[in-house]
């Protein structure tokens, strides 16, 4: 069985390719994509795989969007942290949905379960995934921060980048100052317009008009410096480098 893995925590892919390895160690990982663009772009150029295994939140945006850009024709297992909502909202269209962390067991039913399918069964399947297909959503150009006892309104051009630390995630703006956020950036990210921002690493989200220097750094990494003072250094990891730099000089 060849299969694609839709991930863009290392952590998460690891764990998933070596319980999908335990299980059947003839299943073959034939590619793994980090976000929404590149998933588009690895089954345009390369023969589609016998099944993917699909992170719901990706880099640049929510994985439902892909079925707005591309026909696709294999079957997906989703997985996600944390979106028990969206798995009563699509349960009725997939083959499973995995929790993570995945557990062994829990895989191997899917696969099962997979394994199972009639030809015919898979032809309705791949059917009803359009209907997954989700409109652009419109994004906000305003957020609330509490501060205190009050709602701070800022504008989303003046956000420099979310940092997480220690589960604490903090909202940099471009004039210095700094707020504490509630939200994770894994819920974050989906409500933000990938145009303007981008998910660089499990710490931050930065805004493209806030970068303001990109150096090659070891093994092929990129470090970005914005316009403002972040309390750690901003590396792009290799796999992710020219995803950035076309989305840096991408037009709205």
């Amino acid at each position: 069985m060849r299969v694609l893995i839709v991930e863009d925590e290392t952590v998460a892919y690891e764990n998933l390719a070596d319980i999908l390895h335990r299980i059947d160690p003839a299943i073959e990982i034939v590619g793994n994509t980090e976000s929404v663009t590149q998933t588009v772009n690895w089954m345009q150029k390369n023969t589609l795989p016998d099944l993917i295994f699909m992170d719901i939140h990706l880099s640049d945006g929510s994985a439902f969007s892909i079925f707005d850009m591309i026909k696709i024709e294999t079957p997906i297992i989703f997985i996600t942290a944390y979106d028990e909502y969206a798995i009563e909202a699509f349960k009725v269209n997939s083959i499973a949905y995995l929790l993570k962390p995945v557990k062994e067991e829990e895989l191997e039913r899917a696969l099962e379960k997979f394994g199972k399918w009639t030809r015919t069964e898979v032809l309705h399947y791949l059917s009803q995934l359009t209907q997954l297909a989700v409109p652009v959503p419109a994004y906000k150009d305003k957020m609330l921060i509490p501060v205190k006892d009050k709602l701070l309104p800022i504008n989303m051009k003046d956000i420099a980048c979310f940092y997480t630390t220690d589960k604490t995630t903090y909202i940099y703006m471009k004039d210095g100052q700094h707020y504490v956020y509630s939200r994770t950036l894994d819920q974050i990210i989906g409500s933000l317009n990938p145009s303007d921002f981008i998910r660089a690493n499990k710490q931050y989200i930065i805004a493209r008009d806030s970068v303001k220097n990109i150096t090659i750094w070891f093994d092929s990494r990129l470090l970005i410096s914005l316009d403002v003072e972040t309390p750690e250094r901003i590396y792009i990891s290799k796999n992710k480098a020219a995803e950035f730099k076309s989305w840096v000089v991408c037009e709205n």
